[in-house]
């Protein structure tokens, strides 16, 4: 899910402000010598898109940043063609593009839907929900999550047909005092019996598309360097070849 144009704002910022400030100090006092009143097309774009650019690098890189889920390992919650919106300063403020920590303003808790970049792969961006924070104790077994020894409770709620077709058991999960629904492929045999435990500065990160989820069960945890932000909205929603699921839009991410 990787939508990172950090780099090519802050190049377009550069290269328009260089313009703008070389007809500042040398061309446009040359045009005035000459009696030339029209400045160059060049300088008139850099000079109108400049603060376009600009203000959009500073939005993205401080306030929220949109992202696009391109799989199904957060169904039900997320569901591919979904754009969402990240928070960029739920867990600090970060400098743009080497995403070194400026200010301390929050940290993750348990069941937020938080992206971060792949651990395996930092180019990657990857979406997930937070299951484990530093220093819990979590287990995996016969499809149940266990934090600090306590299970999650489930409720079922229905069924879900998936993104392949096939039909899915949807459950409501309780974690940290809110409720948010997962999908478990009744078909499916998961005889793994796994146990983990959170280090410092470290989260585990699980999808709600419970047996289609390349997640912490797999690769282990994410540091806290690799987090990018919590997302919150669904603004629209469009899959290729296929028309916007309109009651989509506009959903607060849980």
């Amino acid at each position: 899910m990787r939508m990172d144009f950090s780099l090519f704002f802050l190049a377009m910022i550069a290269l328009m402000g260089t313009i703008w400030l070389l007809d500042i100090v040398f061309w446009a006092p040359r045009r005035r010598a000459a009696g030339v009143e029209k400045e160059p097309i060049a300088v008139e774009y850099a000079r109108s898109l400049f603060p376009v650019f600009l203000v959009i690098f500073l939005l993205r890189s401080f306030v929220a940043e949109p992202f696009r889920i391109p799989s199904s390992s957060m169904e039900p919650t997320l569901e591919q063609g979904d754009f969402i919106l990240v928070n960029k300063f739920a867990y600090g403020i970060r400098l743009p593009i080497i995403g070194t920590k400026i200010v301390d303003i929050g940290k993750p808790e348990r069941g937020d839907v938080m992206v971060f970049r792949y651990p395996v792969d930092p180019r990657q961006d990857y979406i997930k929900r937070v299951i484990g924070v530093p220093g819990d104790e979590i287990a995996y077994y016969q499809k149940r999550v266990y934090v600090n020894g306590e299970v999650l409770e489930l409720r079922p709620v229905g069924d879900h047909v998936t993104e392949n077709g096939m039909t899915a058991n949807v459950f409501a999960e309780h974690l940290n005092g809110e409720w948010h629904h997962i999908l478990r492929m009744p078909q499916r045999y998961d005889p793994r019996e796994l146990r983990f435990t959170v280090p410092p500065g470290h989260y585990f990160m699980m999808g709600d598309n419970r047996d289609n989820s390349n997640d912490s069960r797999v690769w282990g945890f994410v540091p806290e360097e690799n987090l990018v932000g919590k997302a919150f909205f669904i603004w629209m929603n469009w899959h290729f070849g296929q028309w916007p699921e309109w009651e989509r839009i506009g959903t607060v991410i849980k």
